[in-house]
């Protein structure tokens, strides 16, 4: 059996990471000794017969995998404006930008990491299209981190970035100091831990959830970490996929 934790896993909290998947591993009772760690093919990973547990992103799950894997629960970060196990994106500009609506931007660069992401892409152009706006100028970067950096330093306009994801980017990288959050999606379900199909979700859920209540509190504080959620398939179904970004 494999299992990754490959969301939120910047270098500056890895070691928590590991803390964490050894506390799951211990309630559980099983499971593999390490991480998985660099792979490429997300895709192929998510759907291995020897996965016990991962963390997918919101779109890939309503779109290509919620009937190809079996849903185990959802973490709350605690995230400011959003409810238990939800979050949203945070679009941010450079700080010395004074334009002061989204319509200003919307025809300048926006960076993203994947077309595939829902707090990259989907989320932000859903909240643009609910104002009669579109972004015209695209500029995928691979990652949140890029994209946020890319506003920084003057490569584009704006960016929409995770939620969580801000939060440990402004705890660790000193690009945020440059930039200011200028709007915030409406929230969403945050990224589920799934299980291969066919497998019983509720001893990794119990297990999850005992490991986070028996975290040390640097580790559980590290990687923003309240409990585990129990959100419905039909509640992730039901977040709008707007068209592909085309480049």
């Amino acid at each position: 059996m494999i299992a990754s934790l490959p969301m939120y896993d910047w270098p500056e909290v890895r070691s928590h990471q590991d803390s964490y998947w050894q506390a799951i591993r211990a309630a559980l009772g099983h499971g593999p000794a390490d991480l998985t760690r660099g792979f490429d093919d997300y895709m192929a990973h998510w759907q291995r017969p020897d996965l016990l547990l991962s963390q997918t992103c919101g779109m890939p799950y309503r779109t290509r995998l919620h009937d190809k894997v079996t849903l185990v629960g959802t973490p709350d970060f605690g995230l400011t404006g959003c409810p238990p196990g939800h979050y949203c994106s945070v679009l941010v500009v450079n700080a010395q930008d004074d334009r002061a609506q989204l319509s200003d931007f919307v025809d300048d660069i926006f960076a993203y990491n994947e077309g595939g992401s829902q707090s990259g892409w989907a989320a932000p152009a859903t909240h643009a299209a609910g104002l009669g706006l579109r972004f015209t100028r695209l500029l995928p970067t691979g990652s949140h981190r890029a994209s946020f950096r890319a506003v920084a330093e003057g490569r584009a306009a704006m960016a929409a970035i995770d939620a969580a994801t801000w939060e440990l980017a402004r705890r660790h990288d000193p690009a945020t100091a440059r930039l200011r959050v200028l709007d915030r999606t409406a929230p969403t379900p945050g990224l589920p831990y799934i299980t291969t199909a066919g497998r019983d979700p509720a001893p990794l859920a119990a297990a999850i959830a005992a490991a986070i209540a028996g975290l040390e509190a640097e580790t559980r504080a590290a990687l923003m970490l309240r409990g585990l959620v129990q959100i419905p398939q039909d509640a992730y179904l039901a977040v709008p996929t707007p068209p592909e970004p085309t480049v």
